[in-house]
């Protein structure tokens, strides 16, 4: 096999290759003959390189890009086909290199070639200059002790295989990436390379999706087992208030201080208490709750402490209350404000004894329960109006902790969105796309005054309206709205309306009508947002749409840095 010197050989001109791309701007694509192709920055392809090798390991990531410049390689050779049919082996080997400069992805001198396709023999010493993934990965910071030019060796090795008819496998024998003077690569048939087997394992797809499931499960399983143990059972939140309101839980967990949580109708306090319950050293025993509204006010005392058979009619047999069911673990008493005068003076006395008589019964009982008590009233009002006894008040009151409405957690609406999706889908055995765009923009500017209940309600809702592979949409969470609404934005009173009943041409006519001019009406708008978010510049930030640093440029413009607070 005579060798080929390339340095006199005249190369096949490009104009058939240039004249294949086409830039059509009316579909916002671009075409290399029947292939679409994209103009990308170098930099996100960096940042794409980088992103892998910390994902997946230099090993995984340098088998993805092999194989897909392997792919690219394919497409290339197939099009090098159509276009020259008739040429030279020499020329179509050649077309592999012009299309690698025509993509700027590097300029290829090949520095010796021979090729016998009839006897199946092929030698190739081909140097790399300006090889685009050398740059990517210094300019990534990315130092290997390995060559780097991954892509570039695939599409070589697929390029040559494909009009060869053989396996072609090429080499990086040096590379510029990890230290070399310059990038050179060496090919020849697959027989010939005495370690090619290792090699080509890079081109066998190994996915890791297996091994990520599986790992994903142990990581669940072990940590159910830690918050099983260390009662780290917060629900679902990260959002500053939320945290703080779980480290004031965790201060208070481990002691036998009764605890009054409060907050809205909705915000997860059987959540919070459940927390409480898990993180103290009663996690070993029951928790037990009870929602005082929900029982009658005649039954509520039996409910409680229990029942002696023959107490009132109906009481066919003795039974426990709630209290002798709890007993060594924690009572939950949601809507305590709703207890009855008679049942307030039992429980002060449980509480302060620690001892219990069944209705109907003369017998005292031990209970050593925890009790967690809840309300979404203003308790001490209760007091003053004479609802609710002032010692039992005072004895319950002994660490408040209050839970936030969702609407002042707002950041955690999108992980609520999704624990509830997951739930839902399981419990319908339909998997939905997930919220759309419109919506979830929709959730995150509505008030909630039903909180996460409601937020649970209306998920389950678009997932039942919402067919199996579709995205929830708007309409489906919020019903009452109008299907051919442009946006929706948030009126003062926390309900969805049209965009255009915010902002819409009569609230323009009359801005105009005043000749308020563009800075009074920016200061207005600014100073509305202050005083809504309690003068907190970054709250105020967001009601506006803009950045904090924009608003405090603004702040500063006016002259009321001063006045703003400084959150």
């Amino acid at each position: 096999m005579k060798p080929i010197k390339m340095a006199p050989v005249q190369a096949p001109a490009f104009r058939d290759l240039t004249e294949q791309i086409r830039f059509v701007e009316k579909e916002g694509k671009i075409w290399l003959g029947q292939q679409r192709m994209l103009l990308l920055q170098l930099s996100a392809l960096g940042a794409v390189r980088r992103e892998m090798i910390e994902s997946i390991g230099v090993e995984r990531a340098k088998g993805f890009f092999l194989r897909l410049g392997y792919t690219s390689g394919l497409k290339d050779a197939e099009l090098a086909r159509k276009l020259r049919p008739d040429a030279s082996a020499l020329d179509m080997f050649y077309t592999g290199p012009q299309l690698h400069s025509l993509k700027g992805m590097v300029k290829v001198r090949p520095l010796e070639i021979r090729i016998d396709q009839e006897a199946g023999q092929f030698y190739a010493d081909i140097e790399w200059e300006n090889s685009f993934e050398v740059e990517t990965s210094r300019a990534e910071g990315l130092h290997s002790d390995q060559p780097v030019c991954w892509t570039l060796l695939g599409y070589a090795i697929s390029f040559t295989s494909f009009f060869l008819g053989q396996q072609i496998l090429f080499k990086e024998v040096s590379c510029r990436g990890c230290g070399d003077a310059r990038c050179r690569i060496i090919g020849k048939p697959v027989d010939e390379w005495a370690d090619a087997e290792d090699f080509l394992r890079y081109f066998r797809n190994d996915p890791i999706i297996d091994e990520l499931h599986a790992l994903q499960a142990q990581v669940a399983n072990m940590r159910q087992r830690l918050q099983e143990q260390a009662g780290l059972f917060y629900g679902v939140g990260r959002s500053g208030v939320y945290r703080k309101t779980c480290n004031l839980i965790d201060k208070v967990a481990l002691g036998n201080a009764s605890v009054l949580l409060l907050g809205e109708t909705g915000v997860g306090k059987e959540v919070i208490a459940r927390s409480l319950h898990l993180r103290s050293e009663r996690a070993g025993g029951p928790f037990v709750a009870l929602n005082c509204a929900a029982i009658p006010p005649d039954l509520i005392e039996a409910e409680l402490f229990g029942v002696e058979k023959g107490a009132y009619t109906g009481a066919q047999q003795s039974r426990m209350g709630r209290f002798e069911r709890a007993n060594g673990g924690t009572l939950f008493l949601d809507e305590v404000v709703e207890l009855t005068s008679r049942a307030q003076a039992s429980l002060l006395r449980v509480l302060q004894e620690r001892e219990l008589e069944r209705v109907g019964d003369s017998q005292t009982r031990k209970v050593d329960v925890r009790v967690v008590a809840a309300t979404h009233e203003d308790l001490l009002k209760a007091v003053r109006e004479g609802r609710f006894r002032a010692d039992l008040y005072y004895r319950l009151n002994v660490y408040p902790v209050h839970i936030p409405a969702l609407r002042e957690r707002r950041e955690d609406i999108p992980l609520l969105i999704e624990h509830f999706l997951e739930k839902m889908h399981a419990s319908y055995q339909k998997k939905t796309l997930g919220l759309s765009d419109r919506a979830l923009d929709a959730c995150l500017g509505y008030d909630w005054p039903g909180n996460i209940r409601e937020l649970e309600n209306l998920i389950e809702r678009g997932v039942i309206i919402t067919e199996a592979n579709q995205s929830i949409e708007v309409e489906a969470l919020f019903p009452h709205l109008q299907t051919e609404l442009l946006s929706i934005g948030l009126a003062s009173d926390g309900c969805l309306v049209e965009q255009s009943a915010l902002a819409g041409d009569e609230c323009i006519e009359r801005l105009l009508d005043q000749r308020l001019g563009l800075d009074s009406i920016e200061e207005a708008l600014i100073r509305g947002a202050l005083r809504r978010s309690g003068q907190n510049v970054s709250e105020a930030a967001r009601l506006l749409g803009m950045t904090r640093p924009a608003l405090a440029y603004r702040l500063k413009k006016n002259g009321e840095v001063g006045s703003a607070g400084e959150q």
